[in-house]
């Protein structure tokens, strides 16, 4: 074993009210997994119990790529105390914890974790759209003078968060972890993981509204990420929300308002440059934010005012922008033999109506055609919603537009009303056949250098029909 254990069995039995089933006596674990397929040598693998799987049943995996540790629930541990023994018996080195709530654990450890590093000045990024841009502006900025650490992709949840956290080093000055939830008491709980002394809230909109019921009980949700405010702290507000308010309310310390009308911001908009960005300017030197849309110029008010509350002059803003990369999914442009803007990885009403946006607002000869798929999560609301987007859809201007799913078939039905000269496409469902007749569906509008437009919630996978427009599927 090398290097330090991130925690020390003295220290993490009574944070977890954990036994050391084997009496082991000592932990080692350099990361932290919960899908036995990530962990690595000198691993803590925590397994979760789910309504379909038990990861309990995946520790001998665990074991066998290298974990040096193991909590189990207790339960389990009741249950099944032979095959622990026997799995005991065969990794003599490996302690096992014994835990009430492995999940519950693995939250206790990680703020425990974040603990050891009292200078990190810790960050935390919510809203109900735009959380994992904003974070990766933010990110950028921020490099430029300290020495950031952040979640990968959008790892925001119950376990994503903690996971996060344990790649926390002594030379990071600067965590920015993306924070998001989609159920009641989510982000108290991972709020007290990271204890944010500074948080960004992007919007309240209607992600997961099917789930929490109403924009007020998403309010209320988000802004639990106040929870461990001092006077200290910052709270960085969308100006224009109509929840504005009440965020302000529910911190202490310093509230910044971030939008396109705040006389207190020294940002200024120049031109929107299409899907080639917007430039921009703060104090009259010019900059430029490659990602295309004001949806994202937004986000990046957002990102600044943090970083111009952390110290950053403009320069080192504009710098920090500059080297902005699109993330996965996330309005991607891919250009080849037609332009495609892949902004697939999430949707909810309020993204996909920024999507629809960004692409009717373009002024190009060129053909416009949008692919949508299925907003997942919105319950009763659903169907309104999704009809809400095919109307939407229809007064676009596209020349084509494909539903692709079963709740766009609403979409579908609503735009079909609008005598529009505007070709509208439904294929139902998300299975291969699926994804083979949009394709086809494109393809009969599509000519080379047209502007293509995949949105949809993550779970329809539509970067499916990317791998066949590129050629590689």
């Amino acid at each position: 074993m090398t290097g330090e254990s991130l925690l020390t069995l003295e220290e993490l039995l009574p944070c977890v009210k954990g036994t050391d089933v084997f009496a082991r006596g000592k932990i080692f674990f350099t990361m932290v997994a919960t899908d036995s397929r990530q962990v690595k040598k000198q691993g803590l693998f925590v397994p979760l119990i789910g309504t379909a799987q038990d990861g309990h049943d995946y520790i001998p995996q665990a074991l066998k790529k290298g974990a040096t540790a193991v909590f189990i629930a207790s339960s389990s541990y009741s249950e099944r105390k032979d095959y622990y023994e026997q799995l005991a018996e065969k990794y003599p080195a490996v302690c096992f914890i014994s835990v009430k709530n492995t999940l519950t654990a693995l939250q206790q450890a990680a703020a425990l974790y974040v603990s050891h590093f009292p200078r990190l000045a810790r960050i935390g990024v919510t809203g109900s759209s735009g959380k994992t841009t904003t974070k990766e502006i933010a990110a950028a900025i921020l490099s430029r003078k300290y020495n950031v650490v952040t979640n990968e992709g959008n790892l925001n949840s119950e376990t994503g968060l903690p996971l996060s956290v344990f790649k926390i080093r002594e030379e990071h000055e600067v965590g920015i972890f993306e924070m998001g939830m989609n159920r009641v008491g989510e982000m108290a709980e991972i709020a007290s993981v990271l204890k944010p002394q500074y948080a960004i809230i992007t919007n309240i909109g209607t992600a997961h509204i099917g789930i929490l019921g109403s924009r007020e009980a998403i309010a209320e949700e988000k802004s639990q990420i106040f929870n461990y405010f001092t006077k200290e702290s910052v709270a960085v507000i969308p100006a224009d929300d109509d929840f504005a308010q009440f965020l302000a309310r529910k911190a202490k310390g310093e509230k910044i308002f971030f939008g396109e009308n705040v006389p207190t911001s020294t940002v200024r908009f120049v031109r929107d440059m299409g899907l080639d960005g917007t430039e921009f300017s703060i104090a009259g030197q010019k900059g430029v934010l490659k990602l295309p849309g004001m949806h994202n110029y937004r986000n990046m008010l957002a990102a600044i005012a943090l970083a111009q509350s952390m110290g950053l002059s403009a320069s080192e803003v504009i710098a920090g922008v500059s080297k902005l990369k699109a993330v996965f999914g996330r309005t991607e442009i891919r250009s080849g033999t037609y332009t495609i803007v892949q902004d697939c990885y999430n949707a909810n009403p309020d993204s996909m109506e920024k999507a629809i946006g960004l692409i009717s607002s373009l002024e190009t000869t060129k053909r416009k055609i949008l692919v949508l798929g299925d907003m997942l999560e919105l319950g009763s609301g659903s169907k309104r919603a999704h009809s809400s987007i095919g109307t939407k859809a229809a007064k676009s201007g596209a020349n084509a537009v494909v539903f692709i799913g079963n709740d766009m078939k609403s979409a579908f039905t609503a735009a079909s009303k609008y005598d529009v000269k505007c070709k509208f496409t439904y294929c139902e469902g998300s299975d291969e056949k699926a994804i083979k007749a949009a394709v086809s569906a494109i393809k009969k509008t599509a000519r080379a250098g047209d502007i293509i437009l995949l949105k949809a919630s993550r779970g329809m996978e539509l970067e499916r029909i990317t791998a066949i427009l590129e050629g590689k599927a």
